[in-house]
């Protein structure tokens, strides 16, 4: 018999595969801003992933929110479900997760699917049936291709929340091997764009290799900087405000945006998409994708 939370991660998984359809031609150039406000916010049950209670004294056990677990859905995901929001091309699921202290997912099911997840704050501890275990702290990369099948869990160990990204991805096929990886990141995170994450099939140099033709680049600007990453005709751009705040421009969208923390962003190429960091910086999270799709019609 399943466990509640392999259970529920199965219903998580369904809901985030529908595909999203044809490719758009149209947009060249496109910038479309997705307020944190359109994201859905997930508080589910310490139950049904294996935790114990919720503390009443939540705040004095080093937590910053009485929920162990404060999720937030940039597409379709367990009970969210809108129509209007399909996947972004190859990226099915983006999750920006806040797990307290001593909390974490039970270990739960995978298949067919490549997981890519950023720790954005705090430190994360993954585990999984093929024997691997590590922790990694922020800006760091951990990468699981599920393939025929694998279980695992997520569990934050430490004394204070950790946050994450957590991404799923269409693997380019079916039941691979399953695998693990993993990208530490160095103390002091460098000024600019990283490159993270690339098709392990192709030679672009990213210490992340996985089974679909997608990159993953972070950035942290500091106050007053400004940085332009180049996307190319037929690849369109997720972009994640992760913390402080940014200005997106390019010269040939009719409209930028301003982004906040928790904020993205879609962006279709070709365009070189000019960021300048506002207040006292920015911290940045980009995939640059096949053109697919035509993004949120909610908007």
């Amino acid at each position: 018999m399943m466990s509640a939370a392999a259970l529920l991660f199965a219903a998580w998984g369904a809901a985030g595969s529908r595909e999203s359809g044809a490719v758009c031609e149209e947009g060249e150039g496109r910038i479309v801003h997705v307020p944190n406000a359109k994201l859905f916010v997930s508080e589910p049950s310490p139950r049904q992933f294996g935790n114990a209670p919720n503390p009443k004294q939540w705040s004095a056990a080093g937590w910053t929110a009485e929920n162990w677990l404060t999720s937030r859905f940039h597409f379709n995901f367990a009970e969210y479900s809108n129509a209007r929001n399909p996947p972004f091309g190859v990226l099915r699921v983006v999750n920006d997760d806040l797990v307290q202290p001593k909390r974490g997912f039970g270990t739960h099911p995978h298949r067919n699917v490549e997981i890519v997840t950023y720790v954005v704050a705090g430190e994360l501890t993954h585990s999984d049936s093929q024997g691997n275990e590590e922790t990694l702290g922020p800006g760091s990369v951990q990468y699981m291709s599920a393939g025929t099948g694998v279980s695992h869990s997520e569990a934050n160990n430490g004394n204070v929340p950790v946050r994450f990204i957590q991404t799923w991805l269409t693997p380019a096929r079916q039941n691979l091997h399953p695998n693990y990886g993993s990208y530490r990141a160095p103390e002091g995170a460098p000024e600019g764009w990283t490159h993270l994450v690339s098709d392990a099939r192709q030679d672009r140099a990213a210490p992340v290799g996985i089974h679909q033709d997608a990159d993953m680049y972070s950035a942290v600007l500091p106050a007053n900087a400004s940085s332009v990453f180049s996307l190319k005709l037929g690849r369109q751009a997720y972009i994640v405000c992760l913390e402080g705040a940014v200005d997106l421009s390019a010269e040939a969208a009719p409209h930028g945006a301003s982004l906040v923390r928790h904020d993205a962003a879609e962006a279709y190429g070709s365009a070189e998409l000019t960021f300048h960091s506002l207040g006292e910086g920015t911290h940045l999270l980009l995939f640059d994708l096949p053109r697919q799709g035509s993004g949120r019609s909610d908007l």
